[in-house]
């Protein structure tokens, strides 16, 4: 067996910046316990597998190191450019189907890639106890989605406390039980933010789109915005051009492939 894998940089154009995926076109899917060991192999935040169901659909997964996650902006974003950059695959529109966010889509817009993903409707959330404590940091609001809370967002007193967050991890990991996604409005952006899911065996993601499909819709709510521009501020950093429409977010971002190569062991 050989299979192709590319390491594709999201939501950056530089070559140690944004949020690293790895991307693996199949002919056919594996067994999940194949898939979640490559995924561990490769050992980024998340490796995305996608095959082939027409010209321009495919059907797309995500696994972090150590399980499946519902939704992963970057690694899609990565998927795409894999798709339109390095397969030269022609397509106006890159339609994905997935196993839990429906059909997903995915355009160049120029030197872009542009996401259509689902907003997600968010009601208030109670802080938890003691975390405020493992974050280092005072929250002064908080937010959850209604329908599956996997993620959950925290704004801090201010962009000096999101760049300068140091976290508590293993803290953080026994008090939460879903991503920790900590924001604050910004003077250069509309707003930044960083994202911790060490439950997933991700102490700090990069850059996380699957997030601003909360942020985006919580920050045009605050600053009464449809067009946001949010920067992620981890040690890789990235920029996310957001725009909310209706029930539907649309990110866009660059992307450069870092790396390719062939699996050539046995599974």
């Amino acid at each position: 067996m050989s299979l192709p894998y590319y390491i594709v940089n999201a939501f950056t154009d530089l070559p140690f910046g944004g949020n690293p995926a790895a991307v693996m076109p199949l002919d056919q899917w594996l067994p999940d316990r194949q898939l979640q060991a490559l995924a561990a192999q490769h050992n980024l935040s998340e490796t995305a597998f996608f095959v082939p169901v027409a010209a321009s659909t495919f059907e797309l997964r995500w696994f972090t190191p150590v399980e499946e996650v519902p939704l992963c902006g970057h690694a899609t974003l990565a998927t795409a450019h894999v798709l339109l950059r390095e397969m030269q695959v022609s397509a106006e529109t890159l339609s994905f189907q997935t196993r839990f966010r429906g059909l997903l889509h995915a355009q160049p817009q120029g030197d872009r890639l542009t996401l259509d993903l689902p907003a997600v409707e968010y009601e208030s959330h109670t802080v938890e106890a003691g975390l405020e404590a493992a974050l280092g940091a005072r929250v002064i609001s908080a937010v959850r989605p209604c329908d599956e809370p996997w993620q959950i967002l925290y704004e801090l007193d201010g962009e000096t406390s999101v760049r300068t967050l140091k976290p508590n991890i293993a803290a953080l990991a026994a008090i939460a039980e879903h991503c920790v996604i900590v924001t604050a409005g910004s003077d250069q952006y509309d707003f930044v933010s960083r994202m911790f899911a060490p439950h997933y065996d991700v102490p700090e993601d990069p850059v996380t789109g699957s997030a601003h499909c909360l942020l985006t819709p919580f920050w045009s709510d605050r600053l009464a915005k449809q067009h946001l521009l949010a920067h992620q501020s981890s040690a890789r950093g990235g920029t996310l051009w957001c725009e909310r429409r209706d029930d539907r977010i649309f990110l866009s971002g660059h992307a450069m492939t870092f790396a390719k190569g062939t699996v050539t062991a046995s599974l």
